[in-house]
């Protein structure tokens, strides 16, 4: 009878058993990153000749006419979303840029390469924009075919969050390092880029650490100045630094020879070049033009293609 029993509990738990099973190795292969393995001998090899990120910058500059991306944005400001401004548009054209460019969204990690399965965003905010205003960074995970509205919703969060209560998570962790004494805070952070060559940061960690991300962007328009070359870090994972500036007007001659007003946004690069060529990178700033010049595509949910193994 016990043994009858015994064979109806393990029949009626197999099921449960398989599919729990299953749902773990389903969790294994959804990796947030994978290394890159069918690169061409040359990107394998590059990393290995330029070993740091600050040495592998390229820098572009360019500028796109903002006609309609404007009457774009105020379309969304009427239709609901009061809070919305250029960052959250930009971010989202980057977003979806990264959807169809998928090689932009990797990272170079112990002289390998890999690429995301998300797309990770950091940014620099301000409670208030006065001199004495603290300045603090988040970051933003969103997929790679996030809409506008997604892309909105999770960075008014972020800021919302840290507005209302400064001194977030990020400023937490900084500031325990601040009471440590200079010469175990400098072997703290040695410890950590060692951990971080290897990919051994916890993830606790790299999900507060704004260096660890897909890009960081920042806007001068906020500032009312141009935008700068800013450089990249040598540790983290960052192979993009995004810098947009104010609104410029340009009086510019139409195909009859009349003299129109046009507004532009002035943008500038640094790339890390070892995740991909310089073709490569044009193709997507060519793209990444046209999402702003017709940016109503941000509200359709894009298909994505996928990196190479």
């Amino acid at each position: 009878m016990n043994t009858e029993l015994e064979k109806t509990t393990v029949t009626e738990e197999t099921p449960a058993a398989e599919e729990q099973n299953g749902k773990k190795k389903k969790k294994k292969k959804e990796k947030e990153f994978r290394r890159i393995k069918s690169l061409s001998p040359m990107s394998i090899v590059v990393p290995y000749i330029m070993v740091d990120r600050i040495g592998s910058q390229n820098y572009i500059s360019d500028s796109v006419e903002i006609s309609s991306l404007e009457k774009y944005l105020k379309e969304k400001q009427l239709g609901g979303m009061t809070n919305i401004s250029l960052m959250h548009i930009m971010i989202a054209a980057y977003v979806r840029l990264v959807s169809q460019r998928p090689a932009l969204n990797r990272f170079i990690r112990g002289q390998r390469v890999w690429t995301r399965k998300n797309v990770e965003v950091s940014l620099t905010i301000k409670k208030e924009m006065t001199l004495e205003s603290p300045d603090t960074v988040v970051k933003i995970v969103v997929p790679p075919d996030a809409t506008l509205e997604e892309v909105y919703e999770a960075l008014n969060k972020q800021i919302v969050d840290y507005r209302d209560n400064p001194g977030g998570n990020f400023d937490s962790t900084a500031k325990v390092l601040t009471y440590l004494p200079g010469f175990i805070l400098k072997f703290t952070i040695a410890l950590l880029r060692f951990l971080d060559y290897f990919g051994l940061i916890p993830k606790f960690l790299t999900d507060l650490s704004p260096f660890h991300c897909s890009y960081f962007i920042t806007s001068m328009g906020s500032l009312g100045i141009p935008p700068i070359y800013h450089h990249l870090y040598d540790f983290g994972t960052c192979p993009v630094f995004f810098a947009f500036g104010a609104k410029r007007r340009a009086y510019e001659p139409d195909s009859e020879g009349n003299i129109k007003k046009k507004n532009y946004i002035d943008f500038k690069f640094v790339l890390d070049e070892r995740i991909c060529d310089g073709y490569y990178y044009a193709s997507s700033l060519r793209m990444l033009k046209n999402i702003l010049k017709n940016p109503q595509q941000l509200d359709e949910r894009p298909t994505v293609v996928p990196d190479i193994d």
